[in-house]
């Protein structure tokens, strides 16, 4: 293999890498709602059967959300647009949860806590995901430059 088109293989396996991780973090949240929804009822305020339904209607939520993330792992460059797709919801829902926090007054402190979570949680897969995103242009430019061959 060429050194060239070893770069852009090691680029694209990293790239579905770093997009299968931020993926399967998403899917572990989604199961243990899915799972157990009665568990995770007092961190929301919640109570109850309704309180069950709103936890597991989130982790089908979660579920649903990572249809970009496979197409993205598929085949980064093809899919490119599924990348970019992940990318802002992931950035959507932290910039959401950070206005959301900012609605929750101290005397919810167990609820604050759950959203500051989440807050933590996309942070750090937007931060996974825009590197995901720069190994991809990068890869691009090598594929667009001929290099890849």
């Amino acid at each position: 293999m060429l050194p060239a088109a070893k770069r852009t293989r090691t680029l694209l396996l990293s790239t579905r890498l770093l997009v299968g991780l931020v993926m399967l973090s998403n899917l572990s949240a989604a199961v243990v709602y899915l799972a157990a929804p009665g568990n995770y009822t007092a961190a929301f305020e919640l109570q109850g059967e309704p309180g069950v339904a709103a936890v597991a209607g989130m982790g089908i939520l979660f579920v649903m959300w990572q249809v970009p993330y496979l197409f993205a792992i598929i085949d980064p460059i093809r899919f490119r647009a599924s990348l970019l797709e992940a990318v802002l919801m992931q950035a959507l829902g932290l910039t959401g949860e950070s206005l959301l926090l900012s609605q929750i007054t101290t005397a919810h402190a167990q609820l604050r806590g759950s959203i500051q979570r989440f807050i933590l949680f996309d942070l750090a897969g937007l931060a996974v995901l825009v590197l995901a995103l720069a190994l991809n242009q990068r890869t691009l430019k090598l594929w667009k430059e001929g290099q890849h061959a």
